[in-house]
């Protein structure tokens, strides 16, 4: 075909939308650290689903530059990541490029991808190449170089296509550290799925999401291993044992080992007659009668994670989970009476230990998120929208949040809001930032403060690995812990404790003061007797303060001042 309609495009960008969802797993697994969290793929495709939603909303008589403009709006919406916000970016600018046009060309076609791309890189403060910016830079500029006019529609997204894949293949050569793990840009990969989910819609071969993509052989075992993880039941008891008059004899090998293999993701904590359990599966109903052959359960709560599989098939939107805090709130007008009417905080939390500490600090409200679960710009205005302050600053917490929350703070002041974004990347950093802000203060000197604060504490990690690698020198095995500092893996131990003794080797100096641990869900504050009182051997002056943070995925999140 020669040109592209408006109910054409909508197909196009459905299509596009639909290749996305049944091949994000694979785009998750392209994570370049080991550790249990890649997301890139399901950000972005919560980031097109929410643009895919909006279109199919839309009148059949709706012309070409409505679709683009609702599209991307969708997008905005929706962005979730650095990945997601970058998507929508360059949809952003593609919808630009088609004002004013009943149909799209070969040439109009080209030019917008070009806007696109110019769009995406204006978005981005400190652009880093061998990422998606590289592959939508690349091939959209080789694309308008090889264009003509009169060419085809199949024919134009066949030369995008094949520049996107050559510009992804040398990511690499960009990147370093994708050099080092030996993959390409996972952000680059979903938009190469993007383009392709278009050329083939473009040929009559529009692609459906496939319910068992799941299982595709295009998966990679790493991906299959992710996708395992994260679908089936969430199921989480505190059980009180005995009496072993009429319960069986508690053995907490046999039992954790019994668990494992009906499940993954397993935490199991004992507390003299306590037990609390964490595990993902996809039958509960046998985890629960199994337990209950030990105890009776004092709290429950199972989770359906494959819902959200089956909403997103479905085209439904994924919300994140928004708190008023120290309030139980129903309606958005259920605002507590202590806020303040002039300023209001809003941090993103990633465990309850964590989110009681925000708000005993001052935090107004909670946006629950962090890794594996970004919030969206969406999510971040809502949040807004419960808050009638004169000043809003919100900490994303996380490197991969802060583009979502500038662009919702956008959105907001351009709705005659005041809202700031203070860019802190670890939950550390938010705190920091949180301590340093003056309710007598005037909003500009308390950005100015709380950005400088950012500057003043160091962030740490421990988690563990998902497959086995070698990482700036240090090789390390499938399920070995790791540590992070900053950005780097820099410590790798089978014993949680010995790594994290190992990296605060790496982050404690002589001006080191403070030394915050916010403890994981599998983490007892008793077990770190030991290695505490190593801590104070090691760094005598060094005040040390350990806080039930009951995040999972990382057993220990560090902060030192």
């Amino acid at each position: 075909m020669k040109t592209i309609n408006s109910r054409q495009l909508k197909a196009l960008l459905n299509s596009a939308s639909n290749n996305l969802f049944n091949h994000y797993p694979e785009v998750d697994a392209l994570n370049v650290f080991p550790v249990p969290d890649g997301d890139t793929g399901i950000n972005m495709n919560l980031t097109l689903t929410s643009g895919a939603n909006e279109i199919n909303e839309l009148p059949d008589d709706s012309d070409v530059y409505t679709i683009a403009k609702t599209f991307a709006h969708g997008l905005l919406m929706g962005a979730r990541g650095n990945s997601g916000v970058i998507t929508s970016q360059i949809f952003r600018g593609f919808a630009s490029a088609l004002e004013g046009a009943k149909e799209v060309d070969a040439l109009l076609l080209a030019q917008a991808f070009k806007a696109g791309s110019d769009t995406a890189y204006k978005a981005v403060m400190r652009p880093v190449e061998g990422t998606i910016l590289t592959v939508i830079r690349e091939s959209s500029v080789a694309l308008n170089k090889q264009v003509k006019e009169g060419m085809s529609i199949e024919k134009t997204f066949e030369l995008l296509l094949k520049e996107a894949n050559k510009s992804l293949v040398r990511t690499p050569e960009l990147l370093p550290i994708l050099k080092e793990v030996g993959v390409v840009d996972s952000g680059g990969t979903g938009l190469v799925r993007i383009i392709e989910g278009m050329l083939l819609a473009a040929k009559d071969e529009f692609v459906q999401r496939n319910k068992d993509s799941m299982e595709s052989n295009v998966m990679s075992a790493a991906a299959a291993s992710i996708a395992e993880e994260e679908f089936g039941y969430c199921t989480e008891f505190i059980m009180s044992l005995g009496p072993d008059s009429v319960k069986k004899i508690f053995n907490q090998k046999r039992f954790t080992k019994w668990l494992n293999d009906h499940g993954n993701s397993l935490v199991v904590v004992r507390d003299e007659e306590i037990v609390k359990v964490h595990v993902h599966t996809l039958t509960p109903g046998e985890i629960l009668n199994y337990a209950q052959q030990y105890g009776e359960f004092l709290k429950l709560k199972i989770e359906n994670m494959t819902e959200q599989h089956h909403a997103l098939e479905n085209g439904a939107k994924v919300e994140a989970h928004v708190d008023l805090v120290n309030e139980e709130v129903e309606k958005e007008e259920d605002i507590p009476e202590y806020v303040d009417e002039h300023n209001a905080i809003i941090a993103v939390s990633s465990g309850s230990g964590i989110s009681q500490y925000f708000k005993e600090i001052g935090v107004t409200l909670i946006v629950s998120g962090g890794q594996t679960m970004n919030p969206s710009s969406e999510d971040f205005l809502a949040a807004i929208n419960k808050l009638d302050t004169d000043n809003i600053f919100i900490l994303p917490n996380n490197s991969n949040i802060v583009m979502a929350a500038n662009q919702a703070a956008d959105l907001a002041n351009e709705s005659g809001r005041n809202v700031f974004v203070i860019p802190s990347k670890t939950i550390p950093q938010g705190i920091v930032a949180a301590l340093n802000f003056d309710p007598e203060t005037d909003p500009e000197e308390n950005l100015k403060n709380m950005k400088l604060s950012l500057k003043r504490i160091k962030s740490g990690e421990i988690t563990f690995s998902i497959r086995d690698c070698e990482i700036g020198g240090l090789k390390i095995a499938k399920d070995d812990f790791i540590g992070i500092y900053e950005k780097d893996i820099v410590s790798g131990s089978k014993d949680k404790f010995e790594c994290l003794l190992d990296l605060l080797d790496k982050m404690v100096d002589s001006d080191s003061a403070l030394l915050t641990i916010f403890l994981g869900d599998d983490v007892k504050r008793e077990e770190l007797f030991e290695t505490k009182k190593e801590i104070e051997r090691r760094y005598p002056d060094l005040n040390i303060d350990i806080k039930e943070g009951h995040q999972n995925i990382y057993s220990f999140l560090i902060g030192i001042e």
